[in-house]
């Protein structure tokens, strides 16, 4: 029996999935979050074969509660359900240690056999997303620049990213600077809605 735990905020959907799993002989639903802090706290306590998260979690995102899941329980493999089919999404749930990342308006059937063959090993991709991934605008920001970007994000200053992230001021302040270059925006503020906007951060 695959053990899978749920992380998805609006309860009909999570509660949705969880039907749609529970049809399968191999497949049991052990766990249900409706956030990222809690899905991190399930996996420990529950320590699924599987944890299945939605992208946009409350408290903490997808990608975030997957590097703290497969951190905390290695053997766990994380998989992203997403609406959102952005190269953006992609490429930051695969740098967080994800073994799938499938979009929600695929077939349920296509689901429960993603399942397994993460279970077996296998990473598996919607081929339509890991097609668009290549393309150079799937995200021009580095891993540190993000960081930055997104802790700045509440209007953070400079001093209170830098003490944040454990970065010198200087440091922080050139990343924070090179990050809106690289989106192309004005300032901190449009960056930050630019990138969120296409699946960078």
């Amino acid at each position: 029996m695959i053990r899978v735990m749920l992380a998805e905020d609006q309860r009909m959907v999570r509660g949705a999935l969880a039907t749609l799993l529970g049809l399968e002989d191999d497949l049991e639903v052990v766990a249900e979050a409706s956030g990222g802090v809690e899905a991190v706290l399930l996996a420990q306590r529950e320590r699924p074969d599987v944890a299945l998260l939605d992208i946009e979690l409350p408290g903490k995102d997808g990608p975030a509660a997957a590097a703290e899941i497969r951190a905390a329980v290695p053997s766990c493999r994380v998989m992203i359900l997403t609406t959102f089919g952005r190269p953006g999404y992609l490429c930051r749930a695969m740098e967080a240690g994800a073994s799938a990342f499938l979009v929600k308006d695929g077939p349920g059937r296509e689901l429960a056999d993603a399942i397994r063959r993460v279970v077996a090993g296998e990473r598996v991709i919607d081929p339509n997303l890991a097609a668009s991934a290549l393309d150079p605008d799937a995200g021009p920001l580095s891993p540190h620049e993000r960081d930055v970007l997104a802790a700045g994000a509440d209007g953070s200053s400079v001093a209170d990213i830098a003490a944040r992230l454990r970065l010198p001021e200087d440091t922080a302040r050139d990343r924070l600077s090179s990050a809106i270059d690289k989106v192309g925006a004005r300032d901190r503020v449009e960056a930050v809605r630019t990138a969120r906007a296409r699946g960078w951060l």
